[in-house]
């Protein structure tokens, strides 16, 4: 089960209704990812900044590993439903935090093929700046 505290779905929800306002106004709508998904065993991993009103579909940057990030809609139910070997299941990386938007994470996730070759860039990137 993914754990996923009340502050992280209010502002994952925050984000939803921030981006509908903008959306009906005709702006356009980015944040920084609020969690991030990983499966502990492969690559896939998924960067959310919205949690529709159903409180299941999530809204982010996925990449399930076959280096094609794409953004879009996610279930949480499923995700959570996921077994992998050993007894493990898809985790929140409770460390995760960014003060990149979703759309420079979508472009240089696309850019490297993957959220996590994108993550060691910009951090080597951070660094080295």
């Amino acid at each position: 089960m993914i754990d996923l505290p009340h502050e992280l779905r209010f502002a994952l929800r925050a984000n939803d209704v921030s981006r509908r306002a903008c959306e009906a106004k005709g702006d356009r709508f980015d944040s920084p990812p609020v969690i991030k998904l990983f499966n502990p065993i492969g690559a896939a991993t998924w960067l959310a900044t919205e949690l529709a009103e159903d409180g299941d579909a999530l809204f982010g940057l996925a990449d399930l590993g076959f280096g094609c990030p794409e953004m879009g809609y996610f279930s949480l139910s499923e995700l959570s439903a996921i077994r992998l070997p050993y007894g493990l299941f898809i985790e929140r990386d409770t460390g995760f935090k960014s003060e990149l938007f979703l759309s420079e994470w979508a472009n240089w996730s696309r850019r490297a093929g993957s959220i996590l070759w994108a993550e060691t860039l910009l951090r080597r990137a951070a660094q080295s700046g």
